[in-house]
């Protein structure tokens, strides 16, 4: 990652765990697919990036669920 970025090679692991939650947010929240996540992430499957950033990738897994709803026919949840 530190190579890919343009980082410090020396950068502590937290700020390297922090940076990459952030581009996980950042992909999640632009609805960007799950195993393109993966792949960018450098996971070896989605299981291991939906583990790993489980809180991140909320809106992605949300937008499959509202999609499988609207198949389905679920009524949408009343606005809270």
């Amino acid at each position: 990652m530190a190579k890919r970025t343009g980082l410090p090679s020396r950068t502590n692991s937290t700020t390297q765990h922090e940076t990459l939650t952030s581009f996980v947010s950042i992909l999640s929240d632009k609805r960007i697919p799950l195993e393109e996540i993966s792949r960018q992430v450098g996971h070896s499957s989605t299981a291991v990036t939906e583990e790993v950033y489980r809180k991140q990738i909320r809106p992605v897994i949300q937008t499959g669920a509202v999609a499988m709803d609207e198949i389905f026919g679920v009524p949408p949840p009343p606005d809270r």
